[in-house]
C-alpha cells in the first residue's frame, strides 16, 4: 500500500497561465486529442475503472473478471521494478492478457517511484524507465490496449526533491527514445496531489517534451481537493490549457482530509475526464476502508465499493466499452440477456436469499430486479439478492430482470417458489461479545437463551453505517442495509428450556477505535 503525509490545504487558486497545445500526432493505439483520449479510430476514450494491487496479490487473478463484471471499461494495475517483489516480462504479458480478456483497457503503472525524496526506499522516474524497457516485450503491439503510466507519485512534498517538470520530460523523452509508441501517463508531484501546482502550471512544457505528443497527465484526488471549489479549478485549469487529465486515484476518505468524491465524479461526468478510484482489494497501513471490495470478493462490496460502482455518476452508470473491444460509438439499445433462474435459500419467516445466474450486456449490466407478479420485492447490484419483510407462512414465485445504464431491461427469468416458513417464538433472548477486532474489522458471538423449549429461532443485530457482516458461522445470514439478522442453521435449531445456543461472524467496519455494538432485535 502506498503511503501518504499529511498535505496543507490546497493553496489558493490562480489565474491559469496555459496556452492552447498542439494536437496530438500519434499514429498508433490509444492517443491524445486535444483534451481527450481517443482510440486508434478517433473513437473518444474516458476511463472509468478503479487500481488493482497486483504487484502484491499476484495470485488474484479473478479481480480483472470481478472489475469488469460490475461495469468498468479499464483497470490500473500496480507493478514493481524490484522496490517489492519484481513483476517480470511473463507476468505483464499475462496482466495484459488477462486485461483483454475481460474487455478492460489496462493503465501499468510502476508503483516503486511512490514518494521519492521523502520515502525511503523510492525509486527515481530514470529508475522506472529502466523497468518499463526491461518488460518492453510484453508490451510491444499492445498500443490499442495498453497505456503506460511511468511512475506512481514520483515526489512527495520535500521541498529538496527533484524538480518535476525535468524529471518527467526526462522520462517521456528516453521512453520514445527506447521504441515505445504507447499513450504515456504521468503523476503530479506532491504525492499525487499537486497542491503546489508544480504539474499544473507545467504541463505545457512537459507535454511539448514529448515527440508523440501523447502525454496523458494524472491527478491523485484526495484530502487536498476537500471542496468543490478545488476539484472545479484544477479540472478547468487542464480544459483551459487544451491538454488531456485523468483523475488517476481518488477515495472518499482519507488520513489527509476528506475527498469530495461526489463533486469529483459528477465533474468527471460533465467534463468527459476519465477516473479510478483507489483500490479493488488488500489495502494496509490504516486505509483499509479504502477496499472497494472485502477480501478479493466481488459479491462483497464495500459502501465505497458501492458509492464508485453503483452510484450516481459512478462507473455502472457511466463507463462505456472501449471501440476495440465492440463498445463504444452510438447509443445503448441492447438489451442484457435473459438471467438465470433463481435459487432460493436461508428462507425465514420473513425473508430469503435469492442467487442468479449473471446476465451479460455489450456495455455493463448495471443491476437485477426481483418480482413476484408486477411488484417490485427488491433491487441489486450483483446476481444475488437477499429478501427482507415477507409475510411468514406465505408462498412466493419469483423472477428476476436485468436492466443497464441506459435503461435497456432483459427478458424476466425463470420463476422461482420458495414459501416462508412460521414466525418463530419470541421466548429467546440475545446477548453480544466482542470477541477481537482490528483495523477495519471485528468478530462478535451472540448468545441466544431460550426460556421455554424452540425449534427455531432468530435475532436481528443492526450496526451503524460503515459495518458489513462478511462471514457467519452457526447460523444463517440475511441483510437489509445495516441490520443482519441471524436465524438458526439446520441443526441447531432446537433449543431446550434454559438452553442456550452461540454462532459467531466477522464484519467489515469503516472506523477507527473500539467497534460499534449493534442493537439487538
Amino acid at each position: 500500500m502506498r503511503a501518504r503525509l499529511t498535505i496543507a490545504a490546497l493553496a489558493a487558486t490562480v489565474a491559469s497561465v496555459f496556452v492552447a497545445a498542439p494536437p496530438a500526432h500519434a499514429d498508433t493505439g490509444i492517443h491524445v486529442s486535444g483534451t481527450e483520449i481517443v482510440e486508434a479510430d478517433g473513437t473518444p476514450l474516458i476511463m472509468r475503472g478503479t487500481s488493482h494491487a497486483h504487484t502484491w496479490y499476484p495470485t488474484q487473478t479473478s479481480s480483472f473478471a470481478g472489475i469488469k463484471s460490475l461495469g468498468a471499461n479499464a483497470v490500473r494495475v500496480v507493478l514493481s521494478g524490484g522496490r517489492w517483489s519484481a513483476n517480470s516480462a511473463a507476468d505483464v504479458a499475462n496482466v495484459v492478457s488477462l486485461c483483454k480478456q475481460n474487455k478492460l483497457i489496462c493503465v501499468l503503472e510502476n508503483h516503486d517511484t511512490t514518494g521519492y525524496g521523502e520515502q525511503a526506499g523510492a525509486y527515481t522516474l530514470d529508475q522506472a524507465v529502466n523497468y518499463w524497457i526491461s518488460v518492453k516485450s510484453a508490451l510491444e503491439g499492445q498500443e490499442d490496449y495498453v497505456i503506460v503510466n511511468i511512475g506512481n507519485e514520483p515526489i512527495g512534498n520535500n521541498a529538496v526533491t527533484p524538480d518535476w517538470t525535468t524529471a518527467t520530460a526526462g522520462a517521456i523523452k528516453r521512453m520514445r527514445e527506447a521504441g515505445f509508441d504507447h499513450a504515456l501517463m504521468v503523476d503530479a508531484p506532491n504525492w499525487g496531489q499537486d497542491w503546489r501546482f508544480a504539474m499544473r502550471d507545467n504541463a505545457k512544457t512537459v507535454f511539448a517534451a514529448d515527440p508523440d505528443r501523447n502525454t496523458i497527465f494524472s491527478i491523485h484526488m484526495y484530502g487536498v481537493f476537500d471542496t468543490a471549489a478545488e476539484v472545479t479549478d484544477y479540472l478547468q485549469a487542464f480544459q483551459t490549457a487544451g491538454l488531456p487529465l485523468v483523475i488517476g486515484e481518488f477515495g472518499f476518505n482519507h488520513s489527509d482530509g476528506d475527498p469530495d468524491e461526489d463533486t469529483i465524479m459528477s465533474q468527471a461526468q460533465a467534463r468527459g475526464v476519465g477516473y479510478f478510484g483507489w483500490s479493488w482489494s488488500g489495502n494496509g497501513g490504516g486505509v483499509e476502508y479504502l477496499d472497494q471490495v472485502t477480501n478479493f470478493n466481488v459479491n462483497a462490496l464495500t459502501p465505497w465499493g458501492q458509492r464508485l460502482f453503483n452510484g450516481p455518476n459512478g462507473i455502472a452508470q457511466t463507463a462505456v466499452e472501449a471501440k476495440i473491444y465492440g463498445g463504444g460509438g452510438g447509443p445503448d439499445t441492447e438489451a442484457p440477456t435473459r438471467p438465470g433462474k433463481p435459487a432460493a435459500s436461508a428462507v425465514t419467516s420473513t425473508g430469503a436469499t435469492l442467487t442468479w445466474t449473471a446476465s451479460t450486456d455489450n456495455r455493463a449490466v448495471t443491476g437485477y430486479d426481483v418480482y413476484r407478479g408486477t411488484t417490485k420485492l427488491g433491487s441489486s447490484a450483483t446476481n444475488s439478492l437477499a429478501l427482507t419483510g415477507l409475510t411468514p407462512e406465505t408462498a412466493y414465485t419469483v423472477h428476476v430482470v436485468a436492466r443497464d445504464a441506459a435503461g435497456n431491461v432483459s427478458d424476466a427469468s425463470e420463476t422461482t417458489s420458495f414459501t416462508t416458513t412460521s414466525t418463530p417464538p419470541s421466548d429467546c433472548a440475545a446477548t453480544y461479545k466482542l470477541v477481537n477486532s482490528w483495523p477495519g474489522g471485528f468478530q462478535g458471538e451472540v448468545t441466544v437463551k431460550c426460556a421455554a423449549a424452540v425449534n427455531s429461532w432468530k435475532t436481528t443485530l443492526t450496526y451503524p453505517a460503515g459495518v458489513k457482516v462478511t462471514q457467519n458461522w452457526s447460523s444463517t445470514l440475511s441483510a437489509s442495509g445495516t441490520a443482519f439478522t441471524f436465524s438458526n442453521a439446520a441443526w441447531n435449531g432446537s433449543v431446550p428450556a434454559g438452553g442456550s445456543t452461540t454462532f459467531g461472524f466477522i464484519a467489515s467496519w469503516t472506523g477507527t477505535g473500539a467497534p460499534p455494538a449493534p442493537v439487538i432485535s
